[in-house]
């Protein structure tokens, strides 16, 4: 029982952090009654012993993204039951390197090769990286300042570093040898995990001085109005129609545009709607979209106003026989690709389209299209066929005297750390996010996901302004913190200004090298483990 006590005290232990505000810190401790479990199981000699693991991984993706089923059960059991093994072979790739390797080296081996994992599982073709260990600290974002550095996956390399210094303790403990070390040993080993606790936290404090006036630190501010219309996502589009969800947005709007004129002077605004906002969009010909022409018929009373807002959009192509994989046919000759997209127009008319690239597998993207459409066509189309951009472009802000460029993460994409980081290599000054979070309910979910927008600060130092469909809009300072939050379920509106920045911070310079040297540890060590199979000695 005491095994099984073990796997239940991880999966909660590693859940709280993405549940539970301001309880990142638990994660430093959270592996080591998985490490403990799978120790006392080796000497016990128990059999099987990934049942125990991959129970633990499976409770522990249930436990923090079981609010996935509520969109699809399927799909939500398949990502808990698929995410869970492949952290039980990286678990199980341990335990194998333990018969060839000794003492600490195939911990060592663990570590290297989950970081390794989790950067590999962001460029993945099926990619659903949301329980990287750096995540847990999104929302104790005062201890993690230094992601401008090393990114997401230097939280991972500081929970493992943590975990594995005090289970090693805990062996020395266990086996006796810790008796046999002098004073100086002792002290040193303490002060070295006192150390490997603290350091971070401290430099966090250092370098959080720097930001803790970011949204006034800039000379240069752009207004924005973030309008949140509170659409039910399921019954959208057979509710209402969708001349009657502009009508709820363009009301929304002119009520706060009022408002703003008696309480400052009109200048450059951007308005932001939410993600698939509209349905009706041919991408390159705009006039057929009702929504973007009552948009800019709008716009024409207030200069300097953009409106940024999502919308499933379409390429019509003409061809005997189907163009590409992805390409659903209208009829003879006739094919479409659709897109997942943000727009950004004004009075003027002039229109800037976005392709969401980072795609939901299943729902909006088909794995491997070459051989997964054709099954899918045989079960009805069922599967998402999105279509993104090969590379990330930005939006433009039509201002007083210039064109402001901002990204635009759609949804899922700002989960996506390096990825991310590409809109401040191109010269986003400030970034967006358009989302629709209500699939999931009032659930963690949404909740999870606004807080990973805060990493993304930290990592670019940019401030974000974040549109969902029914909630949780907000700002996000470039020191991560959330303001201004809806409510769930509820219309809501947000007027603020936020810094446009220029610069780029060491993660967004030099990439995610966390990542990358993890990765070339585990291969060399995991060719290492492979000549010590091969050879006899």
């Amino acid at each position: 029982m005491i095994l099984w006590g073990m796997v239940l005290l991880f999966a909660v232990m590693m859940s709280v952090p993405f549940l539970v505000p301001h309880t990142g810190l638990l994660a430093l401790f959270g592996i080591l009654p998985l490490l403990c479990m799978e120790r006392i199981a080796t000497i016990l000699q128990k059999k099987r012993i990934w049942i125990y693991h991959y129970t633990a991984f499976v409770l522990w993706n249930t436990f923090t993204t079981f609010w996935v089923c509520n969109a699809t059960v399927g799909g939500g059991i398949f990502a808990i039951l698929a995410n869970s093994l492949q952290m039980s072979l990286v678990f199980g790739l341990f335990r194998l390197s333990k018969k060839k390797f000794s003492g600490t080296l195939p911990y060592i081996f663990l570590m290297f090769t989950w970081i390794a994992w989790e950067r590999f599982y962001f460029d993945a073709e099926i990619s659903w990286p949301w329980l990287v260990l750096g995540n847990s600290f999104a929302r104790t974002t005062w201890a993690i300042q230094w992601y401008e550095i090393t990114g997401a996956l230097g939280g991972s390399l500081w929970v493992w570093l943590c975990n594995l210094s005090i289970f090693g303790i805990l062996v020395s403990l266990s086996d006796g040898r810790w008796s046999y070390w002098n004073g100086k040993a002792k002290i040193a080993s303490m002060a070295g995990l006192t150390l490997l606790f603290s350091a971070p936290i401290i430099i966090s404090g250092i370098i959080g001085k720097r930001y803790q006036d970011s949204m006034t630190l800039s000379e240069d501010n752009l207004e924005v109005m973030i309008i949140q219309p509170n659409i039910d996502p399921y019954n959208k589009f057979q509710a209402m129609t969708q001349a009657q969800q502009n009508g709820i947005f363009l009301s929304q709007t002119e009520k706060a545009l009022k408002y703003r004129k008696r309480d400052s002077t009109a200048g450059t605004l951007l308005v932001l709607a939410p993600e698939t906002f509209t349905n009706d969009i041919k991408c390159g010909d705009w006039e057929r979209s009702r929504t973007w022409k009552g948009f800019t018929e709008f716009l024409k009373d207030y200069p300097g106003v953009n409106i940024l807002f999502g919308a499933s959009s379409y390429d019509y192509i003409e061809s005997a026989e189907r163009p590409t994989a992805t390409a659903r046919q209208l009829g003879d000759g006739l094919w479409y690709e659709s897109h997942n997209s943000a727009l950004i127009t004004d009075g003027t008319a002039r229109t800037e389209i976005f392709h969401k690239s980072k795609l939901v597998v299943g729902v909006e993207h088909t794995p491997y299209p070459e051989i997964f459409c054709r099954l899918d066509d045989m079960l009805g189309g069922v599967m998402g066929r999105c279509v993104g951009q090969d590379e990330v472009s930005l939006l433009h802000v039509n201002g007083d005297s210039e064109n402001i460029p901002l990204g635009c993460a759609v949804c899922y994409e700002s989960v996506y750390g390096e990825y991310f980081t590409e809109y401040i290599r191109k010269g986003a000054r400030a970034m967006t996010i358009i989302t629709n979070d209500a699939w999931w309910g009032n659930t963690p979910g949404y909740r999870q996901h606004l807080s990973y927008a805060s990493l993304r600060a930290i990592e670019t130092r940019r401030a974000i302004a974040r549109c969902a469909n029914t909630g949780i809009s907000a700002i996000i300072s470039p020191s991560g913190e959330i303001l201004q939050p809806t409510p769930w379920w509820e219309p809501a509106t947000i007027i603020n200004s936020i810094p446009l920045r220029d610069g780029q911070t060491f993660y967004v310079r030099h990439g995610d090298i966390t990542g990358r040297v993890s990765t070339f540890l585990f291969i060399l060590l995991l060719l290492a483990l492979a000549v010590r199979f091969i050879t006899r000695r």
